[in-house]
């Protein structure tokens, strides 16, 4: 997509619309106009097209701030006017963009271009939003009906300010579009052994190093628990695999402890021989979403050249039954020799994340951050529309507030307190792998995750926003790639 940027010529009348916009290197189709709050027009040009639109309706200009209006300017030009209030939270400027661009963008217009109006420092800030919204949605996501795949939006051009180093904008868009797109993917195109050769490709393709742990190699290793999961699968295809990035660190690679980057890859959930009923495993091939945000924020960080080291790690496994599945009350061996006492067998993603936070904890780095769509009871706690996070550290959960509201990606912090340990006391191991009753099991999930951390600074981000019905923020599909925007902004204040 072309972002190249032309100044508005100011004109106000109507009939000079479309050559206005000509100018900046084409016939004009799709235009959205972004004006501040109040009910200044700043001459923008259609807008007396916009004001006979209102006062058919018996509306006024500032009431584009609750509601963005479309309007037919001469040349079939389709427009969609709306006002935007940069003070509030990104979350809301992210919906009120999403929601105002859905009449252009389902169109599936060739290009598409943004017309931004008031101070300076408006109209960059609008533009960047705009741009960033448009480029999430403007990819046609991948579908497998028969016909013609709608196009994809082709460019976007900005009209009111020249020069807007958009890289961040564009990165983070592209983080979260391969995010989405690997979620999307039907549990029979995205086993653990093609999963595997779609991140070999791109680790070649970005320059990462690629190191895989696969299941031979975690036999050596005594990675109990994630062996458990994995030999339920009719093949043995599962494996962690680690990926690294290298920033612009300036000759210290060597001497700098790097990030950890850890995520739940479960391809497919069943349940295993907990099997869950067909309403709960209805879409349980998203269970790999945490794995897929990982990958999203390597790739928005090694866009950037953000001057990090970062160690990837992706639990890759499927949850099956079958007659070598493991069962309840089987005791297990972790990778660093905690014995699990296992209670369901539909807690999976806590025994694969286990071994892998335990792999990733003995290079010592200098934190580390988990992503998993990992328990119904965080989903049950905040719904799907924000996310929570749970940190051994308060200033780590701290930031990841503070990244949520500046990315519009909301999530709440949720304690990691001691007395919870009681209910997972085992009578025959060292720990017991969650409890039957369910209760506040996205805090008992985490108290277990701890103990496979060492000493390292962890925040777990349990997913529980991966999915939402209608959109949300920023992106209007279902599969929301939530958590790329949170990782980057996190990942940024630790640099």
């Amino acid at each position: 997509m072309n972002n190249a940027t032309r100044a508005n010529t100011g004109l106000a009348r109507l009939q000079q619309v479309a050559a206005d916009l000509r100018e900046a290197g084409g016939r004009v189709t799709h235009l959205l106009v972004i004006l501040p709050t109040g009910e200044d027009w700043h001459a923008a040009p259609g807008c007396e097209a916009a004001k006979a639109v209102l006062k058919r309706r018996g509306k006024k200009a500032a009431e584009l701030a609750k509601e963005a209006l479309a309007v037919e300017l001469p040349d079939g030009c389709l427009s969609v006017w709306l006002r935007l209030d940069l003070a509030k939270p990104a979350f809301d400027c992210h919906e009120r963009l999403r929601r105002a661009l859905l009449p252009l963008l389902d169109e599936h217009p060739a290009g598409l271009d943004i017309a931004v109006h008031g101070d300076a420092a408006f109209r960059a800030g609008a533009a960047r939003l705009a741009a960033y919204v448009a480029w999430l949605n403007g990819a046609r996501l991948a579908d497998w009906k028969s016909g013609k795949p709608a196009p994809s939006l082709g460019r976007i051009r900005l009209h009111g300010i020249a020069g807007l180093d958009l890289a961040r904008e564009r990165a983070l868009a592209e983080g979260n579009l391969l995010a989405r797109e690997l979620t999307r993917l039907p549990p029979n195109l995205l086993t653990p052994a093609s999963y595997r050769q779609r991140i070999r490709a791109l680790a070649k393709a970005e320059g990462w190093r690629i190191e895989e742990y696969d299941v031979g190699r975690l036999a050596k290793l005594k990675a109990g628990a994630f062996l458990a999961v994995a030999r339920g699968s009719g093949h043995q295809d599962a494996a962690i695999v680690r990926l690294t990035y290298s920033g612009r660190l300036q000759g210290a690679r060597g001497k700098v402890k790097p990030i950890a980057l850890v995520g739940k890859g479960i391809c497919f959930d069943t349940g295993g021989h907990n099997l869950k009923p067909a309403r709960y495993m209805h879409n349980m091939h998203d269970d790999m979403n945490g794995s897929a945000v990982t990958l999203g924020i390597l790739v928005a960080a090694t866009r950037l050249g953000l001057p990090v080291r970062l160690d990837c790690w992706l639990a890759i496994a499927q949850n099956h039954l079958s007659p070598e599945s493991y069962t309840q009350n089987e005791v297990v061996t972790a990778l660093n020799g905690t014995t699990i006492e296992v209670i369901h067998t539909d807690a999976e993603g806590r025994m694969v994340l286990a071994d892998t936070l335990a792999l990733a904890a003995q290079e010592k780095p200098a934190a580390m951050i988990d992503f998993a769509t990992l328990t119904g009871s965080m989903a049950v706690a905040l719904g799907e529309r924000m996310s929570g996070v749970i940190g051994n550290r308060d200033d780590l959960a701290l930031k990841a507030v503070a990244a949520g509201r500046a990315s519009g990606e909301r999530v709440v912090a949720f304690p990691l307190p001691e007395d919870y340990d009681e209910a997972l006391e085992s009578q025959v191991a060292d720990v017991r792998q969650c409890t039957l009753e369910g209760d506040a099991d996205h805090i008992l999930a985490a108290r277990f995750l701890n103990r496979f951390v060492a000493d390292t600074p962890w925040l777990h981000v349990d997913l529980s926003a991966s999915r939402c019905k209608g959109g949300l923020g920023a992106v209007a599909s279902e599969v929301t790639g939530f958590g790329v925007a949170l990782g980057l902004g996190v990942l940024e204040g630790l640099t």
